[in-house]
């Protein structure tokens, strides 16, 4: 009797935390990430070169950005920023993770870090992850300890799509804490984990984190081989057609899986109560199409971080829409939790806003001008409304200004014309620097050369 009325509870206590307050079920999340994807890469960007129609579907179906930006310019800075909702700085993760035995590869998110799918979890969500984590090689770092019951997929910034051995040899597939073998071209694979995972959850609230490898490389459509095998590193000597064949392929094949992963949401009844964000983690690298902005992934030129973003939710987006609000990756954090009904720990400081209005239609946020920061060693770079401040780039060693209303390009500079706008942006960017690094969690010292 005592476990029945136990398993009761249970049972009561699920479907509470299922439902907001108003008593309708809590919606669903899909958030998808691309891997080195350009501003100018799919077609409702502007790209003419070859098509990406599921893409550009959900975003006829929905909400395109044109102002959204990636918190770093490289992978592991991006992740940990999306997942804490704060600067990744403050989480001791600023730049990349390496898979090195000599690097960094003992770094990662800390467990003491909290992420959007911790605070998901204890509303009633069930969570998954499926594709590239690239924030810890050690099981400790492993997403199962940050609030997703389920891990499919590798730990490394890139793996071979068809063998899955990462950049020095080492084999990297693991199912939660478990290497494990499957065959497969690792894009297939993503799609067909996250569309089980909507199949097997589809009567509860659920959160898919769907962070995909394309199109970083290696170059490697579905029908290429394998060319990385166990403990040896084999470089890549492409032909450049061969590079422009594969990216394509790697970016349609993508594009593809978003195609599958709506059509399970509508196949199953869930798609007029399911929040689908799409986005890349930083710019392209040199061999992607960032439009007509400067730079590229790597640096904090506009290529370096803005990147393409779409949200849809049928009904309560509006169908075709678009957003020119200043947007960034640490404001998915508290548009979930609003939208789910949830508040963050009193002392959880989280650094992004909800963009909850904007995506609903709702009057949006009016205000003070917002101000956003990126730093890469010793790269600087600073939003206020449209000026942009950067500093210690490659080839520009004095600082510049920019009006990106007028100049999204980054090709004039204005500081010799407004010298005031400008010291007062370093000086917030200074500030904003030493607050990020007042207790910001430490990651262990670095090994050296050892296995």
């Amino acid at each position: 009797m005592r476990l029945r009325l136990c398993t009761l509870c249970l049972a009561l206590s699920a479907q509470a935390f299922a439902a907001n307050e108003d008593g309708q079920r809590k919606p669903n999340f899909v958030i998808i990430m691309a891997d080195d994807l350009g501003y100018g890469e799919l077609s409702c960007y502007g790209n003419t070169a070859y098509k990406t129609p599921h893409l550009d579907a959900l975003a006829r179906a929905g909400m395109r950005f044109t102002d959204y930006h990636s918190n770093g310019a490289v992978c592991s800075p991006t992740r940990a920023a999306l997942l804490t909702g704060r600067y990744q700085q403050r989480a001791g993760v600023g730049g990349v993770i390496y898979a090195g035995f000599n690097q960094n590869r003992n770094h990662g998110l800390h467990q003491s870090e909290t992420t959007f799918a911790e605070l998901l979890a204890g509303g009633g969500y069930k969570n998954g992850c499926f594709g590239k984590w690239h924030l810890g090689y050690e099981k400790k770092f492993n997403p199962v300890h940050h609030g997703f019951s389920r891990f499919r997929g590798y730990v490394s910034g890139n793996i071979d799509y068809q063998s899955h051995y990462d950049r020095v040899g080492v084999y990297d597939w693991w199912e939660g804490l478990e290497h494990i073998r499957e065959k497969g071209y690792s894009t297939h694979l993503i799609t067909r984990h996250a569309v089980k995972f909507i199949e097997e959850h589809k009567g509860r609230p659920f959160c898919l984190y769907v962070p995909h490898e394309a199109p970083h490389t290696p170059f490697q459509g579905p029908g290429d081989p394998a060319f990385r095998v166990k403990g040896r590193v084999v470089p890549e000597k492409r032909s450049a057609a061969f590079k422009k064949r594969a990216y394509r392929e790697m970016v349609q094949e993508m594009d593809k899986g978003v195609g599958e992963i709506i059509a399970a949401l509508k196949r199953l009844g869930l798609e007029k109560n399911t929040l689908v964000f799409f986005v890349s983690d930083n710019g392209a690298a040199s061999f992607g199409n960032n439009g007509s902005l400067r730079g590229s992934k790597g640096q904090l030129w506009e290529g370096g971080h803005r990147v393409p973003a779409i949200a849809s939710w049928p009904g309560r987006i509006e169908a075709g829409s678009a957003c020119d609000d200043l947007s960034i990756g640490i404001d998915i954090f508290p548009t979930l939790l609003e939208l789910a009904g949830l508040s963050a720990p009193e002392k959880l400081r989280l650094d992004g806003r909800s963009m909850a209005r904007n995506l609903l239609g709702k009057q949006r946020v009016t205000g003070e001008t917002r101000k956003l920061y990126w730093g890469a060693g010793r790269q600087q770079a600073m939003r206020e409304g449209p000026w942009k401040y950067v500093r210690e780039l490659k080839g520009q060693k004095v600082a510049a200004l920019y009006n990106l209303s007028t100049d999204p390009g980054e090709r004039n500079n204005l500081a010799k014309k407004n010298p005031t706008r400008l010291a007062s942006m370093q000086k917030d960017y200074a500030a904003w620097a030493k607050d990020v690094a007042n207790g910001a969690t430490r990651q262990p010292p670095i090994p050296g050369n050892k296995r």
